[in-house]
């Protein structure tokens, strides 16, 4: 038998201490391993892998996932952290054919086989294999074939693989059904010229004859003949155990693993399952006793020798800028220069030295760290987007505090104008690569990507991977649906997990194990907020066995996904750095890498974000250029326009970019903002942790006068005048360590970062050199320490100055265009969220508010979306049901070329013959569509079908040439026009076709007329309900949808219904208690009004309903206010009539004020009149109380 040297393992053994875990003379490393990255069948996390390893002596331990990568940064960052020799692998689907054939299924052989990186030639070379094998080889799988190994074998070991493997399945082919290989017979010949020939493809020393043992008869069957093979050939052993969970007792957590991955349940019996419980991480000891020496030489010890030579290095760290082309006899420094001083005197006319010594210095900076190429790169891109006609962003994040990208027209904020600091964006103290992330129009997101492909090579740019994993509640209803439960226990017990705090959601050991002294505040809320949860695992067995089900599936890593923007650029094909993948030759290459991955190695990432507003400000700039023949600069529109402000003070932003949130309203109109910088600051303070203590309302408080504006120290007036002493931006906090301290900006920005990241030993490093900088500035160590913990207290809530800038501008040019463009920015608005009819619903709201008729679609004048005309807005024919875009172009070109239709009969004679199909004439009649031709919809619906069966009939003789009998011109059938109806349909029937069709009512609505009285009753509207916190005890009122019964297990009956206003619509849950009180209010169509309880609990917001009552409605237009007299001070009286001077309209207000000796109605003058809408009711319940309205 060929004999490997055995001294290769011996330096290995050495680099370990020989403490716990097995003897030194029986050292082992497993090396066929499958961590969470073999998604859905490996449940080994790489940090229990690697902890495992450590605390059996292990010196080395390999990956190999299922024909990926994905996790062998992270794999090899854990394992040199740990001390462990990491083994970079795979275990590569094969095929015996041609990897580019496509045969099928049941031809479609595959076998596995594991293939280990030796050296960086074998890494590199590994990453081609992996790459390739999608490439030109994924069918169902990545699958190499001979060729490929062959092509890139230099550096790589191989082994015959496990029972899956080519040889095995020729010694046991009824052995492994995994892949599904049929029509197989044992061959031991066979399986002796095929280990032969994968020997000559690697080498003597570096094709392996693999031996596992999990207990399973058919690998015990082989194990003499894979012995004999190895010694037939030459080859050497190796043991291995196929892990796919690390510890013993995680075999049912991986049983259940692979029932989410068939969708069986546990109990299924013929599902696919692991014939043993043996495929967990075994000691050194337990491999030595299954393959001991005299029995398999070396089987075990060749484990060492396979990580005693795999000798990999990679690199982290590196700046791997792509090259820029620049034009001849420049530089890229010197064409950075040149493109810089050309943009900044359109910028500014009239440069002043200030302008120029800021652009000089953010140049040297710039060539000093090597980035010169970077800014050229994202110049192009925006500069291709520019003459391409593809909106960009003004800037995102922390770019738009350079005036070099201002310069360049990457960024849209003039970061001098606005007092934004360029080290905020890149610190001359870190060297790392800028980040600047690019918006573009949704639209043609990928049209910026595919020029990037163009200019810097197809396999030099490619989208970036990304994971998701499985949630706490998603494991729950999984666990329960595997383990055959009811949906009602994964349900119960997921909607018993806490909410989200500030977008974390809580893991299942939060809500299970008590937080220790050192947990943070989240943690322990996550603790007391799950104590429902806590119950049901205690009280209930069945709950116990999921949740502990689920616990071994929280976190593990589900299915692969494209990063919604990162984009990667190589300046070397993407394969010799990292691997990628694509599935299927019509699908987007993406890396097996992740983010954090790519970027670690240096590599140019570059966020393309797809803005649905940039869409939707494109589209009401074209249509208004239709109406108007007007072309609107936006970029170029001046932002002090009071018409603007006008609105945002009354608070009627829906539909305006980050601005349209109910609370976001009510602080506006609490704010009263009047100049940009008011904006900014909103925008900046609307976020968790500024609402949750409250600045918002100081904020608002101080600029209005109703609050004292203080300073903690004189000199800070210069650095948060613009905010009246509230600190609302990170750049704040560099500028007053600077001021204060005399740190530099570089120096301020570290602070600014660690103050970000809270970690102990860094902030009390920081601390005392703040108050040193303060004490050398005269400002002494008391009032620095003081001035340290304001500044500390603050930053937590500070935000970015220079997104939130850039994302103001945005607001405000969406403000501008409703302001002025109100018709055409609401199409344009209502078409970027056509999918959406909760949303369509609430902004279809808002324009009858606003005034403008919203039409039902129409042949005659609708296109595929929403358009204005004539200061209307017409539905566009795609948002019908069972109308695609390629019917509407048809119907719109016709009527282009010859005119509008003149009536039912016009339209079926001329439509092409594709339009005349019958559920697309049935879906436009429901709809509305022909109303504008003077008929009826329940005339036309009655004759349509022998309408369009006798003209289809006729045009297709007519095509056929049969139009006469007699060859002339006069046709031998006379064609009887049938006449349609006059009689239509009641308006709940009409309507409630056209709901069907369009998802929504559009003509009418059964509240309409009836919408202020309920307003009055109820304490939000249904999108209220989404402010609204959780377990909130509110009151909404609407139509109910259709009303579906489910019953308990004690056969009490449920109801689960919808309820709609004017502005959307929720799901309402009614528990058996409600439903024997108020069971008879609940039927489909009935207005009503419910109490109970929000529930944010799950991916969408429902309501439990306790209380229901269909109520009187009338409209009695007065508004009446009932307030304790002892409330009305000087100051809520101001506070009212600005509440009430926010509602302008026709309804009259009465005060009925309360005393001690009686109550006082005292009506107020015309001037207060107000529009009775839940949002006058949200802001007066904010003011004075929730009973405030009468």
């Amino acid at each position: 038998m060929h004999k490997v040297t055995q001294h290769a393992y011996i330096g290995v053994i050495r680099s370990r201490p020989s403490g716990a875990g097995a003897a030194v003379s029986q050292q082992f490393a497993h090396l066929h391993l499958h961590t969470e990255f073999s998604m859905l069948d490996g449940a080994a996390r790489i940090s229990d892998v690697i902890a495992a390893a450590v605390a059996d002596n292990q010196p080395a331990v390999g990956i190999t996932d299922h024909g990926v990568l994905y996790g062998v940064l992270d794999f090899y960052q854990a394992a040199t952290s740990a001390g462990i020799k990491p083994v970079i692998g795979l275990e590569a689907y094969t095929t015996p054919g041609n990897r580019r054939d496509r045969p099928p299924r049941r031809d479609d052989v595959r076998h596995h086989m594991l293939l280990y990186a030796l050296n960086d030639v074998g890494y590199r070379n590994l990453i081609k294999l992996a790459s390739q094998a999608y490439l030109d080889g994924y069918y169902y799988k990545p699958r190499m074939d001979m060729e490929l190994l062959a092509q890139y074998s230099e550096g790589i070991a191989a082994t015959s693989g496990c029972l899956g493997g080519h040889v095995p399945q020729l010694l046991a082919p009824d052995a492994d059904s995994e892949e599904g290989n049929t029509q197989q017979v044992r061959d031991y010949q066979g399986a002796v010229q095929a280990a032969a020939q994968y020997q000559d493809i690697f080498g003597k020393d570096n094709y392996f004859i693999e031996l596992q043992d999990h207990g399973i008869p058919a690998q015990r069957r082989i194990l003499e003949d894979l012995t004999r093979i190895a010694k037939d050939i030459g080859a050497p052993l190796l043991a291995t155990n196929d892990v796919h969970y690390t510890h013993a007792h995680e075999y049912d957590t991986h049983d259940v693993l692979l029932c989410i991955q068939t969708g069986a349940n546990k109990s299924d019996e013929k599902r696919f399952k692991f014939g043993s419980d043996e495929f967990y991480m075994k000691s050194a000891e337990e491999m030595y006793r299954l393959f001991p020496d005299d029995q398999y030489p070396d089987a075990c010890k060749n484990s060492l020798v396979i990580a005693e030579r795999s000798e990999i290095q990679l690199e982290f760290g590196k700046i791997l800028l792509p090259h820029f082309p620049v034009p001849g006899g420049q530089t890229e420094e010197s064409y950075l220069r040149e493109l810089v001083y050309e943009g900044a005197r359109r910028r500014y006319p009239e440069m002043n030295q200030t302008t120029i010594d800021r652009i000089e210095y953010e140049l040297g900076v710039i060539h000093d760290m090597g980035f010169d190429a970077y800014f050229l790169i994202v110049w192009d891109l925006i500069r291709y987007a520019n003459e391409a006609n593809i909106r960009t962003g003004p800037g995102r994040g922390s770019a738009a505090g350079s005036i070099i990208a201002y310069c360049l027209g990457i960024t849209k904020i003039d970061p001098i104008e606005f007092g934004l600091i360029f080290e905020r964006f890149l610190n001359p103290g870190r060297r790392s690569m800028p980040d600047i992330d690019m918006d573009f129009d949704e639209r043609y997101r990928g049209d910026v990507i595919q020029y990037s492909a163009q200019k810097y090579g197809s396999d030099h740019v490619a989208q970036i991977v990304t994971f998701s994993t499985i949630k706490g509640r998603q494991s729950l209803r999984d666990a329960a649906r595997v383990l055959g439960h009811p949906y009602g226990l994964g349900d119960r017990l997921a909607k018993a997990m806490p909410p989200a705090i500030l977008g974390r959601d809580a893991k299942l050991a939060q809500c299970l194990d008590p937080p220790g002294p050192d947990s943070t505040a989240e943690e322990r809320d996550h603790y007391t907020a799950a104590a429902g949860l806590r119950e049901l695992y205690e009280a209930d067995p069945d709950a116990r066995e999921v949740v502990d089900a689920a616990r071994g599936l929280e976190g593990l890593r589900r299915q692969d996904g494209i990063h919604a923007a990162a984009v990667v650029i190589s300046p070397v094909p993407l394969t010799d750095i990292v691997p990628i993948q694509r599935k299927g030759e019509e699908a987007e290459v993406v890396t097996q890498y992740e983010m954090g991955g790519v970027e670690a190695l240096g590599l140019l990432k570059m966020d393309f974000l797809g803005l649905r507003t940039l869409a939707t400000i494109e589209r009401a700039l074209e249509q208004i250029d239709r109406n108007t023949g007007e072309r609107i600069d936006i970029d170029n529109i001046a932002i002090d326009d009071p018409a603007v402000y006008e609105m945002f003070q009354r608070g009627e932003s829906l539909g305006i970019f980050q601005f349209e949130g109910g609370p976001m309203r009510a602080l506006m109109r609490n704010l009263g903002p009047e100049e940009f910088e008011h904006l900014i600051t909103l925008n900046a303070l609307y976020r968790p942790g500024p609402l949750g203590a409250g600045v918002h309302l100081d904020y608002a408080d101080r600029k209005n006068g109703r609050a004292e504006i203080t300073y903690l120290h004189p000199l800070l007036e210069e650095v948060m005048g613009d905010t009246f002493g509230i600190m609302a931006y990170q750049e704040q906090v560099m500028q007053t360590a600077q001021l204060i301290a005399g740190f530099t900006m570089i120096e301020a920005d570290s602070l600014r970062k660690a103050m970000g990241k809270k970690i102990p030993s860094v902030m009390k490093e920081q601390e005392e050199k703040f108050v040193a900088g303060c004490i050398a500035n005269g400002h002494g160590e008391e009032k620095g320490r003081e001035l340290f913990g304001f500044i500390e207290h603050f930053a937590g809530y500070g935000f970015n100055k220079s997104h939130s800038a850039a994302y103001a501008l945005i607001a405000y040019q969406t403000a501008w265009l409703k302001v002025h463009y109100p018709a055409e920015y609401m199409a344009a608005l209502l078409t970027s969220v056509k999918s959406d009819k909760d949303k369509t619903a609430v902004y279809l709201h808002e324009c009858r508010h606003m005034g403008i008729t919203v039409t039902v679609p129409d042949v005659n004048r609708s296109e595929v979306e929403f358009v204005a005309s004539d200061g209307d807005i017409i539905f566009g024919l795609s948002a019908v049901r069972n109308v695609g875009e390629a019917v509407v172009v048809m119907i719109a070109q016709e009527r282009e070329k010859n005119g509008p239709y003149a009536d039912f009969h016009d339209f079926l004679n001329r439509v092409d013959i594709q339009v005349l199909n019958k559920r697309v004439v049935d879906s436009l009649i429901k709809s509305g569509a022909f109303d504008s031709l003077g008929h009826t919809r329940r005339g036309i619906f009655e004759r349509y079908l022998d309408m369009m069966d006798a003209t289809v009939t006729r045009r297709r003789n007519e095509d056929m040439g049969q139009f006469s009998l007699f060859g002339g011109e006069t046709s031998g059938v006379v064609e009887t026009r049938i006449e349609i109806g006059s009689d239509e349909w009641p308006k709940k029937l009409r309507l409630g076709f056209e709901k069907e069709m369009l998802g929504l009512y559009v003509s009418d609505h059964p509240l309409l007329g009836v919408e202020r009285a309920l307003a009055r009753m109820c304490t939000t509207t249904v999108p209220g309900l989404w402010d609204q916190p959780d377990k909130a005890q509110v009151t909404i009122g609407g139509i109910v949808g259709s009303v579906t019964t489910r019953y308990t297990k004690a056969g009490a009956p449920m109801y689960f219904f919808s309820l709609e206003d004017l502005q959307g619509s929720v799901e309402v849950v009614c528990f058996p208690r409600t439903v024997a009180e108020y069971g008879g209010f609940v039927r489909e169509d009935a207005i009503v009004m419910i109490t109970g309880r929000v529930d944010h609990r799950g991916d969408e917001v429902k309501f439990i309903g306790q209380k229901v009552s269909e109520p009187e409605l009338s409209e009695d237009k007065a508004v009446r206010l009932r307030i304790p007299a002892s409330r009305l001070s000087r100051n809520m009286v101001d506070r009212l009539r600005v509440a009430l001077l926010n509602h302008p309209g026709s309804a009259p207000v009465f005060l009925h004020m309360v005393a001690e000796e009686g109550e006082r109605v005292l009506k107020l003058g015309d001037d207060h009149r107000v529009e009775p809408r839940s949002a006058l009711f949200a802001e007066l319940r904010e003011l004075l109380g929730p009973s405030v309205v009468v």
